[in-house]
C-alpha cells in the first residue's frame, strides 16, 4: 500500500517537472511550440531534460524492469539535473497568469491520467492541446477588448496613434519619438520592449491614461502577419518602418520577406502619413508614404562625446546634434523628428529636444567608474549597431575590451563580419555562450579571446583580466538558453 502511494505520488511529480521544463522553454520563445522545437539554440536540452527521461520511463515499462529502476534514475539522476540547470539560468520562469492556468490544466489531467496507471506523456500531451485552446481564445477576447478601448478613445478624445516597426532599434526609435513629441503634445507609450500582440492588448486595457494625446506602439514579429494582427487592432494613424536588417533571418529566410511583413503595418485602414527607411521602400509607394534614404544623412559624425548630422529631406536641410551615442541613431532620430514634424511640433523646439535626449538603459550607455569606462551596449543585438558601437570605441585612447556572444538570430557571415571587426579593434575578446563561439574564436586572434563559460563568473574574470584605465564594451547580451 505505501509503495503504490509512493509509486503515484512520483508519477506526479515526474509529470511536473516535465511540465515545468516545458513551460519554461515555451515561455522564452513566445509560446510558440515551432520555435522551442525546431529553432531553440541549445536543442540539446530538450533532449536530456524532456526526451531522455521520457524515453528512459517508457523503456523501464516496456522492458518489463522494476519500477525501481526509473525512481532511482529520477531521484537520484534527472531531479537534481533540472534542478541544477534551472539554478544556472539567468532567465528563470515567470509565474503569468497563463503559467497558472497551465499548472492547474497539468495537476487536473495527471491526477484523471493517474487512474490509468503508467501514462506520462498523456497528460502532458492533453494539457498542451487544452492549455493552447484556452489561451487562444482567451486572446482572442483580450484583443477583441483592446480594439474597442482603443478605437473608443480614439474617437472620443481624437487620441493620435503612431506605431513603429524596424528590424532593430524600434524601442531606441520609440523614446526618441515620445521625447521630441513631449515638446507639444502628453505622450504615452507601449512600455519596455512590449511589441507583441497580446502585450500591446494587455497595455491597452491596463495602462492607457485617459489623458493620453499620442499613443507609440512598438510592433514585433517573429512570423508573417504578426504585425499586420497589430496594425488591425491598433488601426495607427501614423506609422515609421525603420531600417530593414538581417535580425531573426532564421525565421524569415529572406530580407525580402522580413520588409514585406514590416510593411504590414501599411496596412492600417486609418494610415495619414508613413515615413518609412528605403531598405523597406518598394518604389511604387502612394501619396501617405514618405521614403527617407540613407542619402538624406550627411556628413554624420559620431564620437564619445555625442553625435552630430545634417538632414536633407526635400528641399529642406536641417543641422542636427545629439549627446546620444552611435551613428547609427542618426538614422532613428531622423525617422523621429520627421515625424514630429508631420505633427506639427515646432521646429526650433524639436531641435532642442534632440540636443537633450540621452542613450536609453544598456543602449551605448556610458558608465564612468573610478578606474575604468565601461559602455552598456547589451541591448544591441543587430551587426549595424554593433558596429558602429565599435567603431565609436575606436576613438578610446586607451586599453580596449568588449563582453559579447556575438550575433543571436542571426547567420554566420553576419558573425564573421562581426567577429574581424572586433579584432581590429579590441586588445582582449571575452566571448560568452556557445551559439557563436566557434566563429568568433576562428576571426579573433588567440592570444586576444577568452572564453566565459558561466556568466555568474563574468564580474571575477573581468576584475582578473582587466586593468584600471580600459575601456569595457559590453555588446550584446544573450540569455543563458543561447
Amino acid at each position: 500500500m505505501f509503495s503504490d502511494v509512493l509509486e503515484t505520488i512520483s508519477r506526479l511529480f515526474f509529470i511536473f517537472a516535465l511540465g515545468f521544463y516545458w513551460i519554461t522553454t515555451l515561455q522564452w520563445f513566445a509560446y510558440r511550440y515551432e520555435r522551442a522545437v525546431l529553432h531553440h539554440t541549445k536543442p540539446f536540452w530538450n533532449a536530456i531534460y524532456f526526451a531522455l527521461p521520457l524515453g528512459v520511463y517508457y523503456f523501464v515499462i516496456f522492458a518489463a524492469l522494476p519500477a525501481w529502476f526509473f525512481w532511482i534514475f529520477f531521484y537520484f539522476g534527472y531531479s537534481p539535473s533540472l534542478f541544477l540547470w534551472y539554478r544556472r539560468l539567468d532567465k528563470k520562469l515567470v509565474f503569468t497568469n497563463r503559467v497558472k492556468r497551465f499548472f492547474a490544466i497539468l495537476i487536473a489531467t495527471a491526477i484523471i491520467f493517474e487512474f490509468a496507471r503508467n501514462e506520462i506523456a498523456a497528460p502532458l500531451i492533453l494539457t498542451m492541446i487544452i492549455s493552447q485552446i484556452l489561451e487562444n481564445f482567451l486572446r482572442l477576447m483580450f484583443k477583441r477588448k483592446a480594439r474597442k478601448k482603443l478605437a473608443k478613445t480614439v474617437m472620443k478624445n481624437n487620441l493620435i496613434v503612431i506605431a513603429i516597426t524596424a528590424s532593430y532599434g524600434k524601442t531606441s526609435l520609440k523614446h526618441f519619438l515620445a521625447a521630441i513629441l513631449r515638446e507639444k503634445y502628453n505622450v504615452y507609450f507601449t512600455p519596455g520592449n512590449v511589441n507583441t500582440d497580446l502585450g500591446i492588448a494587455a497595455d491597452i486595457n491596463n495602462n492607457l491614461p485617459s489623458g493620453a494625446e499620442v499613443y507609440i506602439i512598438e510592433a514585433g514579429a517573429r512570423e508573417k502577419n504578426d504585425i499586420l494582427t497589430i496594425a488591425k487592432m491598433c488601426d495607427p494613424q501614423y506609422v515609421i518602418i525603420g531600417k530593414i536588417g538581417k535580425q531573426h533571418i532564421e525565421y524569415f529566410k529572406t530580407l525580402d520577406a522580413i520588409a514585406e511583413t514590416k510593411r504590414e503595418l501599411l496596412l492600417t485602414s486609418k494610415l495619414k502619413r508613413a515615413i518609412i527607411h528605403e531598405s523597406a521602400a518598394k518604389g511604387d509607394e502612394n501619396e501617405f508614404v514618405s521614403v527617407l534614404k540613407n542619402s538624406a544623412l550627411n556628413c554624420v559624425k559620431s564620437d564619445l562625446n555625442g553625435t552630430s548630422w545634417e538632414l536633407a529631406f526635400g528641399d529642406l536641410k536641417f543641422a542636427l546634434e545629439t549627446p546620444v551615442l552611435g551613428s547609427f541613431n542618426a538614422l532613428n532620430i531622423s525617422l523621429a523628428f520627421l515625424m514630429a514634424r508631420e505633427l506639427k511640433v515646432d521646429e526650433a523646439s524639436a531641435i532642442n529636444a534632440i540636443k537633450k535626449l540621452q542613450n536609453f538603459d544598456h543602449r551605448l550607455q556610458p558608465i564612468k567608474t573610478p578606474n575604468k569606462f565601461i559602455l552598456d551596449d547589451s541591448y544591441n543585438g543587430n551587426l549595424d549597431g554593433m558596429i558602429a558601437a565599435i567603431e565609436l570605441c575606436k576613438s578610446y585612447n586607451g586599453r580596449k575590451a568588449i563582453v559579447t556572444p556575438g550575433l543571436v538570430e542571426s547567420d554566420d557571415e553576419s558573425n564573421i563580419i562581426l567577429a574581424q571587426k572586433i579584432n581590429e579593434v579590441f586588445d582582449v575578446v571575452f566571448i560568452t555562450g556557445a551559439l557563436n563561439a566557434n566563429i568568433l574564436c576562428e576571426n579573433i586572434d588567440r592570444i586576444k579571446r577568452k572564453r566565459i563559460f558561466d556568466k555568474r563568473d563574468l564580474e571575477l574574470i573581468l576584475s582578473r583580466e582587466t586593468r584600471s584605465g580600459d575601456l569595457i564594451l559590453f555588446a550584446n547580451d544573450a540569455p543563458s538558453y543561447v
